[in-house]
């Protein structure tokens, strides 16, 4: 376990606040008018195997603890949908055929520009959590929850294939992204997620 970051200050900067804030709208908008074509025909392909519902709504922790409904395509059978960790050797017999593909895409995270739109999310940010992990964190991680949480964040572009994020390691690198927020960093964290879109590594 790592040493908890004894010493960590975090100085809200609101000039960066609203300067994120403006990019996540005009982004996500953005985004979601391309991608709409897309997302029309993963619905259509979900519905031809499983039926509906299409979307998939999780209760998440966000910022200062508060609970908000997080909105995904949905790719777990639906009789079988609802709060658990993905078996550890990775072979997950919940998940339909379509959704898959959707994992290993990412597409079926799409639908969390709305919740950036609504505001309950940001672009980059810390992973948003199930509760029923977050009840086992240990005092010093709930630091990650000054931050608003995050479509993608450090956690997903280092090690989301090799560490769960409840671990107290990924933890700490929310903690880092925390500290050394900026929109510089932010577009960093952006483009290696596009680009690993390419590959798909860790997509679950």
């Amino acid at each position: 376990m790592p040493i908890p970051p004894y010493g960590f200050a975090y100085q809200e900067n609101t000039g960066y606040l609203i300067a994120r804030r403006v990019v996540d709208c005009v982004v996500s908008a953005a985004a979601l008018v391309a991608v709409a074509p897309l997302i029309l025909f993963a619905a259509l392909a979900i519905v031809l195997e499983d039926g509906g519902p299409v979307l998939f709504t999780q209760s998440r922790v966000g910022r200062f603890g508060r609970l908000f409904a997080m909105y995904k395509l949905r790719t777990m059978r639906r009789t079988v949908c609802g709060d658990a960790l993905k078996p550890a050797d990775g072979r997950d017999a919940r998940i339909t055929n379509v959704g898959r593909y959707l994992r290993r895409l990412s597409i079926d995270e799409v639908p969390q520009l709305f919740n950036v739109l609504r505001g309950d999310m940001t672009l980059v940010g810390p992973r948003p959590e199930m509760p029923f992990l977050v009840r086992q964190y240990a005092p010093w991680q709930q630091l990650r929850h000054i931050a608003t949480p995050g479509v993608t964040g450090l956690w997903q572009v280092t090690c989301r294939s090799t560490m769960p994020l409840h671990r107290p390691e990924a933890t700490a690198l929310d903690v880092e992204q925390i500290a050394r927020g900026s929109l510089a960093a932010d577009g960093a964290i952006l483009f290696r997620t596009v680009w690993s879109l390419f590959s798909a590594p860790g997509a679950y």
